[in-house]
């Protein structure tokens, strides 16, 4: 007698399965993340031998070191963030909102890569004439770049083993399906079975495959975690799509580091590369405005500075505002509780917004203490001097803390020209005196001391 088709539902977070639907997760506590999926029936089970036959074991002095071969992108910014280029053999997820560009970076490697590998570009969502359309914008002109438009994984990967090209590109791993599956694509079996297979096809035939995966409403990649336990690296691009500037950041790397970002900027031409992201983040800066300051964060081995806005307000309502963009909204409240307990600044009363500008989102301690210092400014109405940098963090007794690299970020402030630093007084003892003969240093314990410090 034939089995059944069985239904569960799997947390599109977690990858939890139950029986039924329910609102919650219980695994993971996240709320309406269970879809539907259709559960295949087993096939007839065959008898395993008990035998160890086949299986081998390696010792690890046995196994010889192999040489990392990587390939050049063409991009300096996407580079670094990988690694120091793509990694034969290695399977890549490149995650992103709708319309952040995605699929133009890829398209703009695709030159690069193609000047000494046969690139297949494989396509679920545009047709050819698509295609050619934006190389066309973009300049991509390479002979060895191949479109296929097929959304049927198992023929592309069948294409793949007969052509075995240099590089893939699958864009996106939503539209691929297996045809002997039930479900729809972009569905959670259909994108679990599809990456496996790909990854599978990656190690097999040592080709690096680019995938690229789509978002849900949360930021989150769509589809399971095991997506992302699959793949050996995953990017992640942030920025707002009405802003031109572009993160591309590394949430998973076994090649390399997970701390390097690279910056874009959008234009007609597709994404360009942002060299000097100081320069570029901090040239709008308004001039004697209360409520800004320059802060300088750590993205790996790379300091970058960054202008951050606070802007406080008297509230219209029984309960104030409290607003962060590009900040931890937690960390935002944290500081206010902060400056009104301990540096006696009174806030209770009033709306606190904060913003990063430049579309960055920012996450270090050490930007702590510019924050609290635009907030203040904006508070007392007074302008902080505009050729002054800070960072520093700070605890809940209102301390100023040390923070790492504090001459890496120094350098960083002198080479954009910038005339003061306010540190931490614990971070005093690491700088150099050269360092102290080219910026006014100053060390701070408290906040109510960085605060007079950047406005002398």
């Amino acid at each position: 007698m034939a089995q059944k088709v069985k239904t569960v539902y799997v947390c599109s977070a977690c990858g939890y399965v139950a029986p039924k639907w329910s609102g919650q997760c219980p695994e993971c506590s996240a709320w309406n993340t269970f879809e539907e999926e259709i559960q295949q029936p087993a096939g007839p089970s065959v008898k395993k031998t008990s035998s160890s036959d086949g299986i081998k074991v390696y010792q690890l002095k046995e196994i010889e070191r192999e040489y990392e071969h990587r390939y050049k992108t063409g991009s300096s910014e996407l580079d670094r963030v990988l690694g120091g280029g793509l990694v034969k053999g290695s399977i890549v997820l490149l995650s992103g909102d709708p319309g952040i560009g995605k699929s133009t970076i890829l398209l703009q490697a695709s030159q690069t890569l193609g000047k000494v590998n046969r690139v297949l570009y494989v396509s679920g969502e545009e047709s050819p004439h698509q295609i050619k359309l934006r190389a066309a914008r973009l300049q991509v002109n390479t002979e060895n770049l191949f479109i296929l438009c097929n959304t049927d994984a198992e023929n592309v990967a069948e294409y793949i083993r007969a052509e075995k090209p240099g590089v893939v590109i699958i864009d996106s791993i939503q539209t691929m399906a297996i045809e002997a599956m039930h479900s729809l694509p972009g569905s959670i079996a259909q994108v679990r079975e599809c990456a496996n297979l790909f990854m599978r096809l990656s190690k097999a035939l040592n080709i690096p495959i680019i995938l690229v995966g789509h978002v849900n409403k949360d930021g989150n990649i769509a589809g399971p975690k095991v997506l992302e336990h699959i793949v050996d690296t995953v990017l992640y691009f942030e920025g707002e799509k009405n802003l031109s500037y572009r993160i591309l950041r590394a949430e998973k790397n076994r090649f390399g580091s997970t701390n390097e970002i690279g910056v874009f900027e959008m234009k007609e031409s597709g994404l360009c590369e942002v060299p000097n992201p100081s320069q570029a983040l901090i040239s709008g800066k308004p001039v004697n405005v209360p409520g800004s300051c320059i802060a300088c964060v750590m993205e790996g081995s790379r300091p970058i500075l960054a202008e951050v806005q606070g802007l406080v307000c008297q509230s219209a309502f029984g309960n104030p505002r409290r607003t962060a963009n590009g900040f931890d909204y937690n960390r935002t409240a944290m500081l206010i509780a902060v400056l009104e307990k301990r540096a006696g600044y009174f806030l209770g009363s009033s709306d606190v917004y904060l913003n990063i500008a430049g579309g960055l989102k920012i996450d270090e301690p050490a930007s702590d203490l510019p924050i609290a210092l635009s907030i203040i400014s904006s508070l007392k109405n007074e302008n902080l001097r505009d050729d002054v940098i800070a960072f520093g963090e700070i605890g809940l007794a209102g301390e100023i803390r040390a923070v790492g690299f504090a001459e890496i970020r120094i350098r960083e402030a002198i080479r954009l020209g910038l005339k003061k630093c306010i540190i931490p007084s614990r971070n005093l003892k690491e700088i150099s005196e050269d360092l102290k003969n080219k910026i006014e240093i100053v060390g701070v314990s408290n906040i109510r001391k960085a605060y007079q410090e950047s406005i002398l």
